[in-house]
């Protein structure tokens, strides 16, 4: 497989030397009214993030979270769009819920999520990817650091950087049970990962990423310009973050379950080219090529 060698302004994966870029796209695109505030928008644009709690209510959040337990059952083995873990099987996530259960296509649509995505991003917006990620009590693993929108933009043909992701909290998210970690400020930032994609990456990426994953040098740079934070709140909180803020997380040896359901918002007027690693576009259960 060769390189892609095209004009393009966030190139990774190209088989050279890892490198750190300024940021050329807007972090807000829109400049009207929505259902942040004018200083939560700010943080916004500061931090690449902000968590809103008590978006949901209790009993929104159990129904949730009753369909979440409910929805393994529903795949056969071969389903593709579930992700066990690799030496134990556990259910790691399970993508596409918003086509699968009428229960998070509803919420996909909601006003609170639907809203501020596109009070950011200044335009429509319609579903990139949505899925649940599943951390069990003592047996969820981690998820290495990465930008979505490297892997997005290198394996899918995400454009621009005008796509955020909307994280709906299930479980309380506590410092011991493997939270979302966020580099502030990381978002301004692109980094260049080494290494090229190889064919089909998905499949072993969605259990344990190797390609993407930015060098520990970059990592630390970020870290130090920034801050390392943990995404905490109790069920029915909503972590709103930028699709480039460096992110991942521990695993979870805790004896308490986090499980968050996620919703990644693209403007429609950033659909998805064919991708700039020069291989088949990625299956649709991870990014969507119709504006439904």
């Amino acid at each position: 497989m060769k390189a892609f060698d095209g004009d393009d302004p966030y190139a990774s994966r190209t088989g050279s030397e890892t490198a750190m870029i300024e940021r050329i796209d807007p972090v807000v695109w829109g400049s009207g009214e929505g259902p942040l505030s004018r200083d939560e928008l700010e943080q916004f644009q500061s931090d690449g993030f902000i968590v809103k709690e008590g978006l949901f209510s209790e009993p929104e959040v159990s129904k949730m979270l009753d369909e979440l337990e409910r929805l393994p059952s529903a795949y056969d083995e071969s389903a593709e769009e579930v992700v066990t873990e690799p030496d134990t099987g556990i259910v790691r996530s399970i993508f596409r819920v918003h086509r699968t259960s009428p229960l998070f296509e509803e919420l996909s649509k909601d006003p609170r999520l639907v809203g501020t995505a596109e009070q950011i991003v200044g335009s429509d917006v319609y579903i990139h990817q949505s899925r649940i990620n599943y951390k069990r009590a003592f047996d969820g693993r981690a998820f290495p650091w990465h930008s979505d929108f490297e892997t997005w933009h290198v394996e899918d043909g995400l454009p621009r950087m005008r796509t955020l992701s909307a994280s709906v909290l299930l479980t309380e998210n506590v410092p011991v049970n493997g939270p979302l970690m966020l580099i502030r400020g990381s978002h301004k930032f692109y980094v260049r990962c080494p290494g090229l994609t190889p064919d089909e990456h998905y499949k072993e990426s969605l259990r344990e990423q190797r390609y993407g994953v930015p060098p520990k040098e970059a990592l630390t740079q970020l870290a130090e310009w920034g801050e390392v934070v943990q995404a905490l709140g109790p069920p029915g909180s909503v972590l709103f973050f930028d699709c480039n803020t460096m992110h991942g997380s521990t695993g979870n040896m805790s004896p308490y379950a986090r499980h968050n359901v996620f919703l990644v918002f693209n403007s429609t007027q950033n659909r998805l080219q064919s991708p700039f690693c020069g291989l088949p576009p990625r299956p649709e259960f991870l990014a969507e090529r119709d504006i439904v």
